[in-house]
């Protein structure tokens, strides 16, 4: 049987911004076979650590090793007067999967959901196809009963 190494959740810092970039890279093309341009996903990363109001980072590390990452971007919400924090860009290196590391995740955001009156809570969108994020998602005790998501992209 193989130990695995303790994995701890942090906020990201800029020494995390290339792991961020290639997990961004990949999780586009594992979940819908897209290519995104390095350098336009670069600009977006480093843009979270320059502009603190487009949302932040946690990356899950075992020992020093980053081995997976989510951002949070916080959405204003009139009938809560509070904001709702949303889960995007969820990446776990593919070896790390199943093992708890999205659930250590979600347990570190929860507590600091519920030590803020200013958020509300969280949600998340997923590729209707991606029916294996989804079951990790519902083990976290979320649903997917209330809202469809609709977009329009240029």
């Amino acid at each position: 049987m193989t130990v695995l190494p303790e994995v701890s959740i942090r906020y990201a810092t800029k020494d995390d911004i290339d792991f961020i970039i290639d997990s961004q890279l990949n999780m586009a093309l594992e979940t819908e076979n897209l290519s995104l341009q390095k350098t336009t996903v670069s600009a977006g990363v480093e843009g979270v650590f320059t502009n603190p109001h487009k949302g932040f980072y946690l990356v899950a590390v075992a020992g020093e090793k980053p081995i997976a990452c989510l951002m949070i971007t916080a959405e204003w919400s009139d009938w809560r007067n509070a904001w709702m924090w949303w889960i995007q860009s969820v990446y776990v290196l593919p070896e790390w999967r199943r093992n708890g590391v999205f659930g250590s995740m979600y347990d570190f955001l929860k507590a600091r959901v519920n030590e803020q009156s200013m958020v509300s809570g969280m949600r998340l969108y997923v590729d209707k196809s991606n029916t294996t994020a989804q079951e990790v998602y519902r083990r976290m005790g979320m649903n997917g009963n209330h809202y469809l998501t609709f977009e329009w992209m240029k």
